[in-house]
C-alpha cells in the first residue's frame, strides 16, 4: 500500500493543475482519493516530527511508534521504548491516585491533560506538560492513544524564581516579609480553632552597623547568612524563621500550649537556644567575630489583635531588650506600649521645644576654698508649657537617641556665648568661667571645632572663660581625632573639665595625653564620703593623682559642712553643691553674685 502511495504522489506531483483536474474527473477518481489520503498521510508526518515530543500507543497502551523531539526529551531511543508501556518514564512523584484520576478523564472524555513529573534516561526527574488523546475507529472503539509532552523545565524554573524573588529574601534563602505576614495570619486563625498559642520573636542584631563599616558589607552578609542559618536550627519543623530588612529576622512560633505561662516558658526556652548560638563566634572571611542580638518576644493566642499590632509589639519588647543593655529577651507587656508611648510624646514635644525656644539655662555656682566665686556649670531647663520645669536628667537621653541633642546643644554653646560677652562688661563678672556640658554625639561631630570656633568668634568672647566639660564616655574611641580636637581648642585658651571622674573609663592614660585641665569628682562619692570608707579612698586617690599631674580638681553634690572640710582637709579646694547654692535662672544667680 506504502508503495503504492509513493508511486501516486510521485506521479501527482508531476501533474499540472488542469491534468489534475482532468485526472480527478476521469475514471482514475478511486486513486484520486487514495492520492488526497496520501497528502495526509504526509501531513500527518510533518506534524508527527514537531518540536513537540510525541508518542502513539496501541489499544493496550503499548508505545507503537515515537517521534525524534520524544527521543531528544527523554534520552530513549525508539528502539529502547517502542513495544513497552508509557510506564518506563514514570519518576515515581506521582501516587496510584493521580494515574487513576488521569484514567477516569480518558475513559470519560477522551482526553486528559496537565502537568506530570516524569525521569529521562540518565534518572534525571523533569516536569512537562503532557496532552493524551484516545483515537477511536469507525465504530467507536479506541484503537490507539496519541501523547503530546513539552519539556517545561525552563519556564518551570524561571517561575520558581520569581516565586523565590516574590517570598524569599535573596541572600539568605529565608522567607521574607511579605511571606512571613500571611503565615502570621494563618497562624493567628489557626490558634483560635486549635486553642493553641503562638508567639513571634524579633530580633535585631548588635552594633552590626559598626561590622559593615570596619570590615565592609561582603562580611557583613557573610554574618546575616551565618545568623540565619543559627536561627533556622534552632527552631521547629513547622515554626518560621524570616529575614524582613537589614540586619532584622523575625522568628514566628506555632503549636506553643494554650497556657499561657506555659507558652511563654515555651517560647522564652527558644529564644534562649537562639540567644546561645548567636553568641558563639563567627569566622567571616578569615575574620573572627563575636555578635549578639535583642530579641523581643511577643505571645497570640486569637484573631482580635491584628498582625500590626502583633508586630509592633514584639518591636516594642525588642526595643526594650536593646534599653536594657542588648543581648537579652524582653518579653511585650502593656507597660512596655505605655512607656514608648509617653516616649514618642515626649520626642514630639522635645521637637517643638527646640521650634519655639522652651529652654532656659540655670547656673550653679563654683566656689573656692576661700568663698571666692570662680563661675558656675551651666544647666539647661525644659520649661514645658503644661508639665512646668523638666530636668535634662529626663529629656536630655531622649535627645542622644535622635539626634535632638545637636541643635539643642547648639543653642546651649550660643547662650552660654552670649552671656559671657555681656559678662565682660562688669568687673564683677569678667573673670568668671562658665562650665558647658559637651555630650558624645556632639563632641563627636566632624565639624566640633570648627563651630565651637565659629560661635567663640561670633560673640566675640574671651575664650578662656569657656569651660567645656566632657565625661569619660566620649574618651573610649578615637583618641588620636579627640586628642587633636582637644588640642586646637586648647591652643586659644578654653579650658576642658573632665566630668563624672570615676565612674566610668578611668584611665592614666588619657590624663598623660589629652590637655584637661579639671577633674570633676562625681556626686556619687561626695554624697556618703563621711561614712562610707570606699568612697573617702576614692575621694583622696582622685585628689592626689590630679596633684601630681598638675591638674586642677573641683568636687561636686557638697551638701554639708562635714563634706566640705573632708574634701578641704585632703586637698580639695574648689566646690560646687546644694550646700552653696542650688542651679539658679540668671538673674537670681546674678543677685546671688552681688550678695557674695
Amino acid at each position: 500500500m506504502m508503495l503504492k502511495l509513493k508511486k501516486l504522489l510521485d506521479t501527482f506531483s508531476k501533474l499540472s493543475v488542469n491534468e489534475e483536474r482532468l485526472f480527478r474527473n476521469e475514471e482514475n477518481e478511486k486513486w484520486a482519493n487514495e492520492l488526497v489520503v496520501a497528502k495526509e498521510f504526509r501531513l500527518a508526518a510533518v506534524i508527527f516530527e514537531s518540536q513537540e515530543g510525541m508518542f502513539v500507543t496501541d489499544a493496550n497502551s503499548v508505545i507503537v511508534r515515537v517521534n525524534k523531539a520524544f527521543t531528544i526529551i527523554t534520552g530513549y531511543t525508539a528502539e529502547e521504548v517502542i513495544g513497552q508501556k508509557p510506564k518506563i518514564l514514570r519518576s515515581g512523584r506521582q501516587d496510584k491516585a493521580f494515574y487513576s484520576s488521569m484514567w477516569r478523564s480518558i475513559f470519560k472524555t477522551g482526553a486528559w491533560e496537565g502537568e506530570i513529573w516524569n525521569r529521562r534516561k540518565n534518572g534525571q526527574v523533569y516536569p512537562e506538560h503532557l496532552t493524551i488523546t484516545a483515537v477511536k475507529d469507525s465504530d467507536g472503539i479506541v484503537s490507539n492513544y496519541v501523547a503530546m509532552l513539552t519539556d517545561i523545565s525552563n519556564s518551570k524554573a524561571a517561575s520558581n524564581e520569581i516565586q523565590s524573588l516574590a517570598f524569599y529574601d535573596p541572600l539568605t534563602s529565608l522567607p521574607n516579609r511579605r511571606l512571613l505576614t500571611d503565615r502570621l495570619k494563618q497562624a493567628s486563625v489557626g490558634c483560635t480553632r486549635r486553642d493553641e498559642t503562638g508567639a513571634v520573636l524579633l530580633l535585631d542584631l548588635d552594633h552590626f552597623k559598626t561590622l559593615n563599616d570596619t570590615l565592609g558589607h561582603d562580611v557583613g552578609d557573610l554574618l546575616l547568612q551565618q545568623v540565619a542559618q543559627r536561627i533556622s536550627h534552632c527552631i521547629n519543623d513547622g515554626d518560621t524563621a524570616a529575614r524582613i530588612g537589614g540586619d532584622e529576622f523575625l522568628v514566628l512560633l506555632e503549636d506553643l500550649s494554650g497556657q499561657a505561662l506555659e507558652a511563654a516558658s515555651q517560647t522564652e526556652v527558644i529564644a534562649q537556644k537562639i540567644l546561645y548560638s548567636l553568641n558563639q563566634p563567627y569566622h567571616l572571611d578569615g575574620h573572627e567575630y563575636q555578635a549578639s542580638a535583642s530579641i523581643g518576644a511577643t505571645l497570640f493566642n486569637d484573631n482580635q489583635e491584628t498582625i500590626d499590632a502583633i508586630l509592633k509589639q514584639a518591636d516594642i519588647a525588642m526595643y526594650q531588650a536593646k534599653t536594657d543593655g542588648r543581648n537579652a529577651i524582653r518579653f511585650y507587656d502593656p507597660g512596655m506600649q505605655e512607656a514608648i508611648t509617653a516616649r514618642v510624646g515626649m520626642e514630639k514635644d522635645l521637637r517643638k521645644a527646640i521650634e519655639n525656644g522652651d529652654f532656659q539655662l540655670h547656673y550653679q555656682i563654683q566656689l573656692s576654698s576661700a568663698g571666692q566665686t570662680l563661675g558656675a556649670e551651666v544647666l539647661i531647663r525644659w520649661m514645658h508649657p503644661q508639665r512646668g520645669i523638666i530636668s535634662p536628667l529626663n529629656f536630655i537621653p531622649l535627645a542622644e537617641e535622635t539626634g535632638l541633642m545637636l541643635p539643642i546643644g547648639q543653642w546651649v554653646l550660643a547662650t552660654t556665648c552670649a552671656q559671657l560677652k555681656i559678662w565682660q562688661q562688669n568687673p564683677l563678672t569678667c573673670d568668671l568661667v562658665l562650665a558647658v556640658n559637651v555630650s558624645a554625639v556632639q563632641f563627636h561631630q566632624d565639624d566640633f571645632v570648627e563651630h565651637i570656633l565659629t560661635t567663640v568668634a561670633d560673640y566675640d568672647i574671651n575664650p578662656t572663660r569657656l569651660k567645656l566639660e566632657l565625661t569619660e564616655s566620649i574618651l573610649i574611641k578615637n583618641m588620636s581625632s579627640i586628642v587633636s580636637k582637644m588640642q586646637a581648642l586648647s591652643k586659644i585658651g578654653i579650658r576642658f573639665s573632665l566630668d563624672d571622674f570615676g565612674t566610668g573609663y578611668s584611665s592614666l592614660q588619657y590624663l598623660k595625653k589629652l590637655p584637661i585641665h579639671q577633674l570633676k569628682i562625681d556626686q556619687s562619692f561626695v554624697r556618703d564620703l563621711i561614712t562610707d570608707v570606699s568612697d573617702q579612698a576614692i575621694v583622696r586617690t582622685i585628689i592626689t593623682m590630679a596633684h601630681s599631674l598638675d591638674i586642677d580638681v573641683i568636687a561636686e553634690g557638697v551638701e554639708t559642712e562635714e563634706q566640705r572640710q573632708y574634701l578641704l582637709d585632703s586637698g580639695c579646694t574648689d566646690y560646687q553643691g546644694y550646700l552653696f547654692s542650688k542651679p539658679l535662672p540668671i538673674e537670681a544667680f546674678e543677685a546671688l553674685l552681688e550678695k557674695n
